[in-house]
């Protein structure tokens, strides 16, 4: 439900996203890679703050922006370590995420 929210608020800004990985229904959590269309690359993945319960996300492919080939391989990574995840892929020149929650 959450994905096909995100989709809907990415293309009411005219934003093209994708599903480019589909996971599990009930139990697969979502990674969301934002691709800058050539100046690099990011992977969003989700995490609990523990202090408030709400959800944040990090920058799983640290705080810079990343090649192309780089965003996948860490993609690959985490989809061994968890089969079950979603892959959402923003094409944003501007690099946005339309995250209503706190990216660290």
């Amino acid at each position: 439900m959450w994905v096909k929210a995100h989709i809907r608020k990415c293309a009411q800004q005219n934003v093209p996203v994708m599903v480019t990985r589909r996971g599990d229904d009930t139990a697969g959590s979502v990674l969301i890679k934002i691709n800058r269309l050539g100046p690099g690359c990011m992977v969003l993945t989700p995490t609990t703050n523990f202090e408030t319960g709400s959800r944040q996300w990090l920058r799983g492919t640290g705080a810079d922006w990343v090649g192309e080939t780089d965003a996948d391989a860490y993609i690959e990574r985490q989809v061994k370590f968890d089969p079950d995840l979603w892959v959402l892929e923003i094409e944003d020149r501007e690099g946005r995420a339309f995250l209503d929650e706190k990216i660290e």
